[in-house]
């Protein structure tokens, strides 16, 4: 073992390294190599001969542990090292619970329920207790189980708990103490524990046996915990019992990237290090080895609008970079269209990889554009911590509700849509359905009206709920061959009830699914103007002939390794990119409209536009659109307030020369506020302007030629009217022009079939 690790260290990240006694708090700004310095301190420790078991160093993933042990066995013994206590949070307190759990009443075989066992679980009970499982929702019910938990409420502690009763009584879920304590003990019956458990278990194991935690208090003689501005208070309280003997326990983060609240993290359990242990060191990781000096600068710039923060100068010295471009669209289209096409240019102009680029957005239902936008592109991307736009279950479940309408006889539609929204129809009927179908050798969509001919295999009750079924396919059958796809979508969506179940849902995921509902109606409103405009069938027909080619996984055969990352901003955390698009910069999307009511949140959702800009390592692109789909209308946007809060010396308006756009973000006027209603779309009075001032032409309409036509063209619809020409893409003769009419708002035009004229 050798001390030339020390030789890879700036002085500052030296000094956090071999000063390891005692308790030490250590800043790292966004790429300021964090991970090393925890690593190195590790291998400090180890050269000065504490021994490995004696060291316990707790991260948040499988992969930082992974990659840290990595390290750590290149610069020393590999058989010294094994004896580390080196892992997640969660795994070290198994290990630990494997040991000691028989003094809680376990076995040292417990098994551990993953989310999906335990919401399996939920349901069971939901079920036997006879109750609504449209009011329990197991989603919620898991969440409040999970959120009490963590704050170390158990299940007795919860039912005598009056607030909560009453909080619940006000949610319509009453009965939700009853079914924690039923979920408890059945999890306890079952020699099993969730992951919620090994955090709550491990803080009442230390609580109740003092001879337990007096005894790892000993084992442990120095403690690390990585990522602390994440950690929840039982994790909190675990660290801060096991380091309380020797008081060498040592945190790694950075409250300006602290984004996981809605999770249970506390940015107070590192804002208030100094409170626990008054004699700690303090240690300011400041050099960003990643970024650019200009993203670090106007990354600071950001920042420093927050109040509650370890205040920190982070500098860069890599090249000063471009400045950060930031993007104007008209529509949330065009956003897709100008961000895919700067993707594309960039890669083939400076012999770039996919994988170099990433798109960031606020919320999943955003990916839906970009998807489009690359796919017609043949850009090759991948979701990332998330399922593609149409593979969502909110989006299936529209969908085949859409094939039920077109094609009753789908066997697969009618297996996923028959029972949801819920009406009574379990598993049991359906098998019975598909099993009289093949011996009848009929189709089950037949055997469903006529379910009371056959009482053997179903009562009167479960024939009546099967004709209710058919009843509401035929409802939304009616003019579906005469009426546009989006008319019949959002027909379907309200009247199958699905809009309705996802609206009353209040927890984020179900908001979620609900705003996704909503992006799928907006592209669904793109399909039909398009449709309409180059003398296409817009049926839902059409539609569903169209949507199943975005859909098709088999046409992409490029590795996942090289392409293009799609992915929301808490998503990115930890992750590096040459080239990072943040897309949906208005007010109306970030800061999300959900934090309009707290600072405390508004100040959160600063610190994830931190987390996303410094995720860039070569360049950052800020876009946003002036109007933007909401329910299948156009709606005007205000760019966010966080485009103003950054010094505008690091910006540049590629659109305009480099010149600001003539917004409201840059004059200091007051951004729009969070509750303020959108206004309804009217024409950006640039465009207007220029629109009345051309001289009209006394061409006729005919059909157009492509190659007459240039973006920023002024033209003349007969049936839309005046417009400017806002992109172009597509060869001919299938070259298509997105048109921004005076009246008639956004149109993408099929230019052989368009009939324009210039003006």
């Amino acid at each position: 073992m050798t001390t030339n690790y020390l030789n890879d260290l700036n002085e500052t990240q030296k000094q956090a390294v071999i000063n390891y006694e005692g308790p030490a708090l250590i800043i790292a700004g966004a790429g300021a190599g964090k991970t090393r310095v925890l690593t190195y301190r590790i291998v400090h420790l180890l050269q000065k001969e504490v021994p490995a078991g004696k060291i316990l160093a707790l991260t948040f993933t499988n992969k930082a542990a992974k990659e840290m042990k990595e390290r750590i066995t290149r610069i020393v013994n590999p058989e010294v090292a094994r004896y580390l206590w080196m892992g997640t949070f969660h795994s070290i307190f198994a290990k630990i619970l494997r040991m000691e759990g028989d003094k809680l009443g376990y076995k040292s075989n417990y098994t551990i329920y993953d989310s999906s066992d335990s919401k399996s679980l939920i349901r069971a009970i939901v079920k036997e207790l006879n109750l609504d499982d449209n009011i329990y929702k197991t989603n919620v019910i898991s969440s409040r189980i999970s959120s009490a938990k963590n704050s170390l409420v158990t299940a007795s502690m919860y039912s005598a708990d009056s607030s909560m009763q009453e909080y619940d009584k006000s949610s319509r879920m009453p009965l939700l103490a009853d079914i924690y304590k039923i979920y408890a003990a059945r999890c306890f019956k079952a020699n099993s524990m969730d992951f919620d458990d090994l955090l709550l278990n491990t803080n009442i194991l230390f609580r109740d046996f003092p001879d337990v935690l007096s005894k790892y208090q000993e084992k442990f003689n120095y403690v690390l915990v990585d990522e602390y501005q994440d950690t929840n208070y039982s994790q909190y309280l675990i660290v801060k019992k096991l380091a309380a003997s020797h008081k060498n326990i040592c945190v790694v983060g950075d409250d300006a990237q602290s984004i996981y609240s809605f999770r249970g993290a506390r940015i107070e359990n590192i804002l208030e290090f100094k409170n626990d242990y008054v004699d700690y060191q303090l240690y300011k990781l400041e050099q960003n080895y990643r970024s650019t000096q200009t993203i670090v600068n106007a990354a600071n710039t950001i920042i420093a609008n927050n109040e509650g923060q370890i205040h920190k100068k982070v500098f860069s010295m890599n090249e000063e970079g471009e400045k950060i471009n930031v993007m104007q669209a008209m529509t949330d289209s065009e956003e897709g269209f100008n961000v895919s096409s700067d993707i594309f240019d960039k890669r083939f102009a400076q012999q770039l990889n996919w994988s170099d680029f990433a798109v960031l957005y606020r919320t999943n239902a955003q990916s839906r554009i970009f998807e489009e936008t690359l796919r017609r592109k043949n850009i090759p991307y991948k979701i990332y911590g998330g399922l593609s736009f149409y593979e969502r279950k909110e989006i299936k479940d529209i969908l085949v509700y859409f094939r039920m309408v077109i094609n009753p006889e789908d066997e697969e539609a009618l297996k996923r849509s028959i029972n949801y929204p819920k009406r009574g129809i379990g598993d049991t009927t359906v098998d019975k359905i598909f099993e009289l179908a093949a011996t009848l050798n009929v189709t089950p969509w037949s055997i469903l009206p006529e379910a009371g001919k056959h009482p053997e295999h179903f009562n009167a009750g479960t024939a009546k709920k099967l004709s209710m079924y058919v009843d509401v396919i035929k409802a939304l059958s009616l003019n579906s061959d005469t009426m546009d796809a989006f008319t019949k979508a959002r027909e379907i969506a309200m009247g199958s009830g699905i809009m309705r179940e996802l609206k009353e849902g209040k927890s984020p995921e179900e908001v979620s699914r609900y705003e996704n509902l909503e992006e799928l109606l907006n592209a669904i409103k793109e399909f039909t103007e398009a449709a309409d405009t180059n003398g296409e069938p817009t049926t839902l027909e059409s539609y569903m002939a169209n949507v199943s080619l975005l859909t098709d996984r088999d046409t992409e055969k490029e590795e996942d390794r090289n392409k293009v990352t799609l992915m929301t901003m808490h998503s990115a955390k930890g992750l590096e990119f040459k080239h990072v698009y943040i897309v949906g910069m208005e007010d109306t999307l970030f800061p999300s409209p959900m934090s309009s009511g707290s600072a405390r949140e508004l100040e959160e959702e600063r610190r994830l536009f931190y987390v996303a800009i410094t995720r860039a390592e070569k360049q950052a692109t800020l876009s946003y659109a002036l109007n933007r789909y909401k329910w299948g209308q156009l709606e005007r946007c205000s760019p966010s307030r966080f485009l103003k809060e950054i010094d505008q010396q690091f910006l540049v308006y590629p659109q305009t020369g480099g010149k600001p756009f003539k917004s409201n973000i840059h004059q200091g006027t007051k951004p729009s506020t969070f509750r303020e209603e959108p206004q309804k779309y009217t024409k950006d009075d640039r465009l207007k302007k220029i629109i009345n001032t051309v001289r009209p032409s006394d061409a006729v309409f005919c059909a157009s030629d492509s190659s007459l036509f240039s973006e920023g063209d002024n033209v003349e619809h007969e049936r839309f009217g005046k417009g400017l020409i806002i992109s172009i893409e597509g060869q001919a003769p299938n070259t298509t022009a997105t048109v921004e009419f005076e009246k008639s708002g956004s149109k993408k035009l099929l230019l052989r079939f368009a009939k324009l004229k210039k003006i």
